[in-house]
Protein backbone atom coordinates (compact mmCIF):
# COMPACT_ATOMS: atom_id res chain seq x y z
CA UNK A 1 0.00 0.00 0.00
CA UNK A 2 2.50 2.65 0.78
CA UNK A 3 4.30 1.77 -2.60
CA UNK A 4 0.79 2.84 -4.03
CA UNK A 5 1.00 5.88 -2.65
CA UNK A 6 4.48 6.82 -3.46
CA UNK A 7 4.55 5.49 -6.83
CA UNK A 8 1.25 8.12 -7.30
CA UNK A 9 2.58 10.99 -5.20
CA UNK A 10 6.37 10.28 -7.32
CA UNK A 11 4.04 10.45 -10.63
CA UNK A 12 1.64 13.09 -9.85
CA UNK A 13 5.20 14.92 -8.91
CA UNK A 14 6.91 14.00 -12.35
CA UNK A 15 4.25 15.20 -14.22
CA UNK A 16 3.75 18.47 -12.73
CA UNK A 17 7.20 19.13 -13.52
CA UNK A 18 6.84 17.80 -17.07
CA UNK A 19 3.45 19.14 -17.95
CA UNK A 20 5.14 21.50 -20.50
CA UNK A 21 7.24 18.93 -22.24
CA UNK A 22 4.41 16.40 -22.18
CA UNK A 23 2.27 19.19 -24.15
CA UNK A 24 5.53 19.10 -26.56
CA UNK A 25 6.05 15.49 -27.48
CA UNK A 26 9.82 16.98 -29.26
CA UNK A 27 11.48 17.99 -26.12
CA UNK A 28 13.95 15.93 -24.35
CA UNK A 29 11.46 16.28 -21.37
CA UNK A 30 8.87 14.15 -22.78
CA UNK A 31 10.95 11.51 -22.91
CA UNK A 32 13.04 12.34 -19.73
CA UNK A 33 9.45 11.96 -17.92
CA UNK A 34 9.04 8.02 -19.22
CA UNK A 35 12.57 7.37 -17.78
CA UNK A 36 12.01 8.66 -14.81
CA UNK A 37 8.57 6.57 -14.51
CA UNK A 38 10.60 3.61 -15.61
CA UNK A 39 12.96 4.12 -12.32
CA UNK A 40 10.10 5.15 -10.25
CA UNK A 41 8.76 1.44 -10.56
CA UNK A 42 12.08 -0.20 -10.93
CA UNK A 43 13.19 1.59 -7.26
CA UNK A 44 9.70 0.91 -5.88
CA UNK A 45 9.51 -2.72 -7.47
CA UNK A 46 13.54 -3.68 -5.66
CA UNK A 47 13.19 -2.10 -2.44
CA UNK A 48 12.90 -4.76 -0.29
CA UNK A 49 16.15 -6.12 -1.67
CA UNK A 50 18.08 -2.79 -0.88
CA UNK A 51 19.36 -4.00 2.52
CA UNK A 52 19.62 -7.75 1.50
CA UNK A 53 23.46 -9.15 2.01
CA UNK A 54 24.71 -5.59 1.69
CA UNK A 55 28.22 -7.36 1.19
CA UNK A 56 27.56 -9.22 -1.44
CA UNK A 57 29.07 -8.26 -4.93
CA UNK A 58 25.65 -6.74 -6.97
CA UNK A 59 25.03 -4.96 -3.46
CA UNK A 60 28.57 -3.37 -3.64
CA UNK A 61 28.08 -3.03 -7.44
CA UNK A 62 24.82 -1.43 -7.30
CA UNK A 63 26.06 0.61 -4.14
CA UNK A 64 28.61 1.95 -6.25
CA UNK A 65 26.71 3.30 -9.11
CA UNK A 66 24.10 4.78 -7.13
CA UNK A 67 26.99 6.75 -5.40
CA UNK A 68 28.64 7.54 -8.63
CA UNK A 69 24.69 8.46 -9.61
CA UNK A 70 24.92 11.15 -6.67
CA UNK A 71 28.41 12.82 -7.00
CA UNK A 72 28.12 12.64 -10.91
CA UNK A 73 24.34 14.76 -10.40
CA UNK A 74 25.34 17.28 -7.71
CA UNK A 75 28.71 17.50 -9.73
CA UNK A 76 26.65 18.44 -13.20
CA UNK A 77 24.06 20.71 -11.91
CA UNK A 78 26.88 22.46 -9.86
CA UNK A 79 28.64 23.06 -13.48
CA UNK A 80 25.32 24.06 -14.98
CA UNK A 81 24.81 27.01 -13.04
CA UNK A 82 28.29 28.64 -12.40
CA UNK A 83 29.54 28.29 -15.99
CA UNK A 84 26.64 27.72 -17.98
CA UNK A 85 25.07 30.98 -16.31
CA UNK A 86 21.18 30.11 -16.42
CA UNK A 87 18.96 33.19 -17.36
CA UNK A 88 15.36 33.98 -18.24
CA UNK A 89 16.19 34.94 -21.81
CA UNK A 90 15.79 31.30 -22.54
CA UNK A 91 11.81 31.20 -22.64
CA UNK A 92 11.61 27.53 -23.38
CA UNK A 93 8.92 26.35 -21.04
CA UNK A 94 9.56 23.23 -20.87
CA UNK A 95 12.97 23.53 -19.40
CA UNK A 96 14.21 23.68 -16.42
CA UNK A 97 15.61 26.86 -14.77
CA UNK A 98 19.39 25.11 -14.14
CA UNK A 99 19.13 24.14 -17.80
CA UNK A 100 18.32 27.34 -19.65
CA UNK A 101 22.02 28.05 -19.89
CA UNK A 102 23.55 31.44 -22.13
CA UNK A 103 27.22 29.71 -21.90
CA UNK A 104 27.78 25.62 -23.31
CA UNK A 105 29.61 23.84 -20.63
CA UNK A 106 32.67 22.01 -21.89
CA UNK A 107 34.67 21.40 -18.59
CA UNK A 108 34.42 18.85 -15.48
CA UNK A 109 32.61 15.91 -16.56
CA UNK A 110 31.36 17.90 -19.82
CA UNK A 111 34.88 17.77 -20.67
CA UNK A 112 34.23 13.82 -21.61
CA UNK A 113 30.33 13.44 -21.87
CA UNK A 114 27.61 15.71 -23.01
CA UNK A 115 25.04 14.67 -20.52
CA UNK A 116 26.35 13.58 -17.17
CA UNK A 117 22.83 14.18 -16.04
CA UNK A 118 21.34 11.80 -18.03
CA UNK A 119 24.54 9.18 -17.60
CA UNK A 120 23.56 9.80 -13.18
CA UNK A 121 20.06 8.73 -14.35
CA UNK A 122 21.37 5.73 -15.92
CA UNK A 123 23.61 4.99 -13.00
CA UNK A 124 20.80 5.10 -10.96
CA UNK A 125 18.31 2.90 -12.71
CA UNK A 126 21.40 0.69 -12.78
CA UNK A 127 22.10 0.54 -9.64
CA UNK A 128 18.69 -0.42 -8.69
CA UNK A 129 18.31 -2.62 -11.03
CA UNK A 130 21.40 -4.51 -9.85
CA UNK A 131 19.29 -4.62 -5.84
CA UNK A 132 17.59 -7.39 -7.88
CA UNK A 133 17.45 -8.76 -11.03
CA UNK A 134 14.52 -10.56 -12.62
CA UNK A 135 12.56 -10.30 -15.68
CA UNK A 136 10.67 -7.22 -14.35
CA UNK A 137 13.75 -4.80 -13.24
CA UNK A 138 15.41 -5.66 -17.26
CA UNK A 139 12.36 -4.17 -19.10
CA UNK A 140 12.34 -1.62 -16.66
CA UNK A 141 15.85 -0.59 -16.46
CA UNK A 142 16.11 -1.35 -20.58
CA UNK A 143 12.81 1.30 -20.83
CA UNK A 144 14.72 3.85 -18.49
CA UNK A 145 17.90 3.26 -20.63
CA UNK A 146 15.77 3.70 -23.94
CA UNK A 147 14.20 6.68 -22.92
CA UNK A 148 17.10 8.65 -21.37
CA UNK A 149 19.08 7.56 -25.34
CA UNK A 150 15.74 9.58 -27.08
CA UNK A 151 16.08 12.29 -24.13
CA UNK A 152 20.04 12.74 -24.97
CA UNK A 153 19.24 12.83 -28.43
CA UNK A 154 16.20 15.31 -28.31
CA UNK A 155 18.48 17.33 -26.07
CA UNK A 156 21.45 17.54 -28.96
CA UNK A 157 19.08 19.03 -31.27
CA UNK A 158 17.89 21.66 -28.92
CA UNK A 159 21.36 22.22 -27.93
CA UNK A 160 22.41 22.60 -32.02
CA UNK A 161 20.01 24.91 -32.39
CA UNK A 162 20.87 26.89 -29.37
CA UNK A 163 24.50 26.81 -29.38
CA UNK A 164 25.04 26.39 -33.21
CA UNK A 165 28.14 25.41 -34.31
CA UNK A 166 29.79 25.72 -31.00
CA UNK A 167 27.83 22.70 -29.92
CA UNK A 168 28.31 20.68 -33.05
CA UNK A 169 32.00 20.77 -32.50
CA UNK A 170 31.81 19.78 -28.66
CA UNK A 171 30.34 16.78 -30.26
CA UNK A 172 32.85 15.71 -32.08
CA UNK A 173 35.27 15.82 -29.09
CA UNK A 174 33.00 14.14 -26.60
CA UNK A 175 30.78 11.04 -25.82
CA UNK A 176 27.14 10.88 -24.90
CA UNK A 177 27.01 9.21 -21.81
CA UNK A 178 30.69 7.25 -21.04
CA UNK A 179 33.94 8.82 -21.02
CA UNK A 180 35.96 7.55 -24.28
CA UNK A 181 33.40 4.82 -24.82
CA UNK A 182 29.31 5.69 -25.77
Amino acid sequence: MNELIIFFGATAFFVWVSWSSLLKPISHGFYRFFAWECMLVLILLNLPMWTKNPSSPLQIASWSLLIISILLALHAIHLLFSIGQPNEDRREPELFPFERTSALVTTGAYRYIRHPMYAALLFLAWGAFLKDISISSTVLVGGASIALFFTALREEEECKHHFGTDYIEYIKTSKRFVPFVF
